[in-house]
């Protein structure tokens, strides 16, 4: 089993990845993936490699984890280049494997190739088996769930691609997706690959000014939607959404609309009736040949700053590397059903709901709904009917879940599963537990390596291919032995690796390449045990993960400081037993409104929940006179995340602080305020 890192992988930055495996299907070893930090992460346990499966490559069957794994970090080129010419189907093949320079952020692979993904992950199934499964579309309602073979899958994005080309979507233009998990959604980021657009999938629970801030840093041209949404029993209208977010993005040409449910929406002149025009066009289109380094998608990422961050990831390096994770970390073979439950929203449904389960021809779950709709029993009631036999959540769920009693999992079938998996946060071991033994009847455990390697609750166990981990000290230097903490950094470059962060390089070097010279910084601090075994011990800047959602607290600092009456305020994240880590906010009001505090709190409430996403208001509003300021003018978060946790007996050194006696009025104020909160 095993903690997580970034799946980062994929920023992945998966935060928490746990795996267990079914003792009667244990093939034969296991690993754990580190993946990157730029989009969802990832330092998750693998899976076996076993004679189930097909070997990697015919270059390197037969070889053990060990083997592999050695062979991974001292010749990549070897390693990735032999896989890559035999698991993916190339239009030119590549003449170099790998051009990377961590030091100057350089990261190219599979030069001189080309290929589509879309091909990968539909052309070369339908080829030969277009009746399988593709997408089991478990929708909001228990048992109305629809089935999508690999053809129907494959005439739908060609359908769809065909309609973005009849209005004008070109090679290399952005195309703004803010969508439900549905089929449709699935098609819509095929279509875009299939033609050589670039998507950016925008997570439909963001507010129109969330929407509109990534359309216009992307310079997205184009717009696919639904009508609404339906989750958890509830109507969202999504359209009404896009409509306000287009209002301040005049790049937008064209809003393709399909519909989710038969209701009306108002259509303007810039909208188009998605399923109208797509049953006129061909069933036919002609995939674009793309080069390895071309841009594939774009996802936004909160970072320390306020302006989310759009990670670019490309198109054969990536593919190649959700397609491995995907077989090896979850242990999937041939038949299985799939049952990754994120949005595709998050990097992790990208990896792990669409790219690496279609790469593969594997039959992925596309869950509409929530865990505890209508019942806490929904995951396992799920399980049950469509026979899961790899299940994919979040720790926030899982923490979520155990609060019931355990009959909602027990009175369930879930003798298919054969892997367990959490990702988004780390994982504590509460949950862990309660995953392993609860859902997983205690039969769960495995790890990617050697037969029998030990295994330990809610930690990251060993590397995947190609992933060499390192801990780096506050000056730089690399940290060696057992027993010892530091920043979690990754030594050498993985084709999975984000590319760039769009129109601001700089940016993405300053954030992941300059921290330590060298390494690409994970984000993540970890501790590395006396056996040599990781475990991540959280974010090292300012984001904070809601419910598996990584938000930088400066987004939400920027939005409260919209308000005419405050001119100031610090955020900080704490924990919290369900969502994982809340914010909680420290405000400072200007003396006109001091008497108005509750109602200037609510206001903030609103603002935040209108400019980012109701998940991201804070749990937590504290007025206070001052913030605790170095000289420099610096905000000293590590004292008031202390305040916040009441952990106020050693609160370090603050002779740096401009005003010392800042801080005595900030723990006054926080303990009239848990005073006043007790009394509710």
């Amino acid at each position: 089993m095993a903690g997580r890192v970034s799946i980062g992988l994929l920023n992945s930055l998966a935060r928490g990845n746990v795996i267990f495996r079914n003792k009667k299907c244990l093939r034969k070893s296991k690993s754990v993936v580190l993946i990157s930090r730029c989009h969802a992460r990832c330092l998750s346990s693998s899976s076996s490699i076993s004679a189930a499966q097909p070997d990697l490559s015919s270059h390197l069957a037969g070889k053990t984890y060990s083997d592999l794994y050695e062979l991974s970090v001292k010749d990549p080129e070897t390693f990735w280049g032999s896989i890559a010419k035999e698991r993916l189907a190339w239009t030119k093949p590549f003449d170099q494997v790998t051009d990377c320079d961590l030091s100057s952020g350089k990261i190219n692979w599979f030069l001189g190739g080309q290929l589509n993904v879309s091909v990968n992950c539909l052309d070369v199934h339908v080829a030969k088996d277009p009746d399988r499964v593709a997408l089991i579309w478990e929708k909001d309602e228990p048992g109305t769930e629809e089935r999508i073979t690999y053809r129907e899958l494959l005439e739908m994005t060609c359908r769809l691609a065909n309609t973005l080309k009849s209005y004008g979507v070109q090679r290399g233009e952005r195309v703004a997706i803010y969508m439900p998990v549905s089929p449709m959604a699935v098609a819509a980021m095929m279509a875009c690959a299939r033609i050589g657009a670039v998507h950016t999938v925008v997570f439909a629970g963001f507010s129109s000014e969330a929407l509109a801030g990534r359309i216009q840093d992307a310079q997205c041209k184009f717009v696919i939607t639904c009508n609404q949404g339906v989750r958890g029993g509830r109507i969202f209208d999504l359209k009404s959404t896009v409509d306000k977010a287009v209002k301040s993005c005049p790049s937008i040409r064209h809003v393709f609309v399909a519909k989710r449910i038969n209701n009306s929406v108002p259509m303007g002149k810039l909208d188009i009736s998605l399923d109208e025009v797509m049953a006129g066009q061909s069933s036919v289109c002609a995939p674009e040949p793309m080069d390895s380094e071309e841009m594939l998608f774009m996802l936004y990422t909160s970072g320390s700053t306020g302006k989310p961050k759009g990670i670019v990831h490309t198109q054969a390096g990536y593919l190649l590397y959700a397609s491995l994770t995907h077989q090896y970390v979850f242990d999937y073979t041939p038949g299985d059903v799939f049952g990754c439950v994120a949005d595709i929203g998050w990097i992790t449904g990208h990896s792990y709901v669409v790219y690496g389960p279609l790469c593969n021809g594997a039959t992925s779950v596309l869950f509409e709904s929530t865990p505890v709709y209508p019942n806490p029993g929904r995951y396992w009631e799920t399980v049950q009917r469509l026979r899961i036999n790899q299940f994919y959540g979040a720790p926030t769920a899982i923490r979520l879940l155990l609060k019931y009693e355990e009959n909602w999992v027990k009175k369930y079938d879930r003798s298919s599963l054969k892997t367990l998996a959490s990702v988004g946060e780390p994982i504590n071991h509460e949950a862990w537990e309660w995953f392993h033994n609860v859902v997983g009847d205690g039969r769960m455990i495995y790890t990617m390596s050697e037969p029998g390697a030990e295994i330990r609750p809610a930690m990251a166990m060993r590397p995947f291919f190609g992933i060499q981990p390192a801990l780096l000290g506050e000056k730089g230097q690399i940290i060696t032995g057992n027993d010892v903490s530091g920043a979690l950094c990754i030594s050498q470059p993985w084709p999975g690796m984000a590319r760039t962060i769009f129109g601001n390089h700089q940016r993405f070097m300053d954030a992941y390449f300059k921290p330590y010279q060298g390494q690409y910084f994970t984000g993540d601090g970890a501790y590395r045990t006396e056996d040599g075994y990781y475990q991540i011990t959280g974010r090292m800047d300012d984001v904070i993960n809601i419910s598996g959602h990584r938000l930088g607290t400066a987004e939400i600092e920027d939005a409260l400081d919209e308000h005419p009456d405050v001119p100031e305020t610090a955020v900080i994240g704490i924990p919290h037993e369900i969502k994982g880590e809340v914010p909680f906010a420290f405000v400072v009001l200007k003396e006109s409104a001091s008497e108005n505090q509750q109602a200037v709190v609510e206001e903030l409430r609103h603002l935040v929940a209108t400019r980012i996403a109701k998940y991201a208001v804070p749990d937590h509003f504290l007025v206070v006179k001052r913030l605790p300021k170095t000289r420099s003018g610096k905000i000293m978060r590590r004292i008031l995340r202390k305040v916040a946790m009441q952990d106020t007996s050693n609160l370090g050194d603050v002779s740096t602080l401009d005003d010392p006696s800042v801080v005595s009025e900030i723990i006054e104020a926080h303990k009239h305020y848990r005073s006043h909160a007790a009394k509710k």
